[in-house]
């Protein structure tokens, strides 16, 4: 029997969250580095350098991977001989430590939960409350795997109840492309067969905690259907060509995890869920000694490679560029961007939207400047912001064409694909639309030279914000013509594996 204190629970668990948001797992790295050497986009090649660099800046400056630091999302088994020494439930105690992690003065991480979530939506301040699974298990130990699942790749999620004699491969490969970008592949797919739709989608979820051996497998050879489906997946997926951050290239997808479990016999749920380029979820084990800390990883690990924009980069002055200027940017072209550009989120827009048509100003006169889809983390020591990576650009695909109109707007920076609204928009209006790598946030927020909150302070991170950058890096996605590269690179990487039957990995 053992004694487990509250006190250890609550360190394990605020340890795990601060060590997971600067820390990838180690073969999530050699993994990307792995696809990096083998790309033959050079744009999917750059941005895996990016997600690299970023890694390793995060490792060494112990800052957050990514601006989304996640929800909190935790398995836990308990021993049935395990005994407790606390006044909190075990959910108060998660709670508890998930509160420490995300409040902590040298790290502090980004509080995206929203309460009441069809009606006010508030935010609750800490990250609180985690999403929790316990299972009550033999033994005298608890046993405890946490994430922090960002919603880029947490709104991709896909569940089908499928018929028992409908293709699961199909079903997968099909639906891929319809997930578009904004879960920031290079990832991991998690699938859930079997059970009921809810048993599915805790399956996926709870694979995607295994590490990555998809070329252990594939060396030593399947023994099972889900083994065999897995390689199946993987090299399915792979042939489309979508590549690192929807651009095209060889590789989509690190590995494929599935679990199983028995079903009914006229039926077939299965469950997908990606993670994405801030794979984040470590593992702890408490036995009544002490608390569970987790251990730093040799930094050497790491790929040391640097990142630098190449001479044929653009240089814009975003204080002067005018409308005739984009006009001359190209899909794919690397730009720099310094001066001045506002963020601003769905909150944000919907604001805007709302004061627009009831003939209110706007606080920000957004006349021939870019907007950032972003919501930073809060800074810390001597940073201007912390990490302020890009969000995913669809969600304001709705507001864009009446923001275009009515503001003066030309350009809009964010992360993976515009949808088919969007772009007719951009088209119709001669904007612009940059992306910025996803996974790179502590990168790109190094570009950022000052930050002023100047609208909807009570938003949070999902304020107005004016930002001064300096080289901050970002490629055309979208130009005045309407011509997306999310459209045509993956089409092209498509056509050129197929043709030329190119090794994946």
């Amino acid at each position: 029997m053992s004694m487990i204190r509250q006190q250890d629970l609550i360190d394990s668990v605020a340890d795990a969250l601060q060590f997971i948001s600067y820390y990838h797992p180690i073969d999530f790295i050699q993994a990307v580095h792995k696809a990096y050497t083998m790309e033959q986009n050079p744009a999917a090649k750059d941005a895996m350098a990016q997600i690299l660099v970023n890694s390793r800046l995060c490792a060494l400056g112990h800052r957050p991977i990514c601006q989304d630091t996640g929800i909190v999302t935790v398995f836990i088994e308990i021993g049935m001989d395990v005994r407790w020494q606390a006044e909190l439930s075990v959910e108060a105690m998660i709670n508890a430590g998930v509160r420490r992690a995300y409040t902590h003065p040298d790290n502090k991480l980004r509080a995206s939960i929203l309460s009441d979530p069809a009606g006010l939506r508030r935010n609750t301040g800490d990250n609180t409350p985690a999403v929790i699974h316990t299972r009550v298990v033999p033994g005298n130990t608890v046993d405890v795997r946490i994430a922090a699942k960002g919603g880029g790749s947490e709104n991709k999620a896909k569940l089908a109840m499928l018929n028992p004699s409908d293709s699961i491969l199909d079903w997968v490969v099909n639906t891929l492309p319809t997930m578009g970008a904004g879960w920031c592949p290079p990832g991991m797919l998690g699938i859930g067969i079997g059970g009921t739709a809810e048993k599915a989608m805790v399956l996926a979820k709870e694979s995607l905690m295994d590490a990555i051996d998809i070329h252990e497998l594939r060396e030593r050879g399947p023994t099972n259907r889900c083994e065999e489906l897995r390689l199946e997946i993987m090299d399915g997926v792979n042939a489309l060509g979508i590549g690192a951050q929807g651009l095209g290239g060889l590789t989509t997808v690190l590995d494929v995890k599935i679990k199983d479990y028995p079903t009914h016999a006229a039926s077939l749920p299965v469950a997908m869920i990606p993670n994405c380029a801030a794979t984040r979820h470590a593992h702890f084990t408490l036995s009544g000694e002490g608390p569970a800390l987790q251990s730093a990883p040799d930094i050497d690990q790491w790929p040391d490679l640097s990142w630098e924009p190449g001479n044929a980069a653009r240089r814009v002055d975003l204080d002067t560029v005018t409308a005739e200027d984009v006009r001359h940017w190209t899909p794919g072209e690397t730009i720099l961007l310094s001066g001045t550009m506002y963020t601003g989120r769905d909150a944000a827009h919907k604001r805007m939207t709302q004061m627009l048509q009831s003939g209110e100003p706007l606080p920000v006169d957004l006349t021939g400047k870019f907007i950032y889809y972003v919501g930073p983390v809060d800074p810390v020591g001597d940073e201007v912001v912390g990490p302020a990576g890009p969000t995913t650009a669809t969600r304001m695909d709705k507001f864009t064409d009446y923001i275009l109109e009515q503001t003066g707007l030309i350009g809009m920076i964010g992360k993976a694909e515009r949808g088919p609204i969007a772009i007719e928009a951009i088209k119709r209006r001669g904007a612009v639309y940059l992306m910025a790598v996803g996974g790179a946030a502590y990168l790109v927020s190094k570009a950022i030279i000052a930050a002023k909150v100047v609208a909807f302070e009570d938003l949070g991170m999902e304020a107005i914000y004016a930002f001064t950058v300096k080289n901050m890096p970002v490629s055309v996605a979208v130009d005045s013509r309407g011509d997306s590269v999310h459209i045509s690179g993956p089409a092209l990487w498509k056509r050129k594996i197929e043709e030329q039957a190119i090794e994946l990995i």
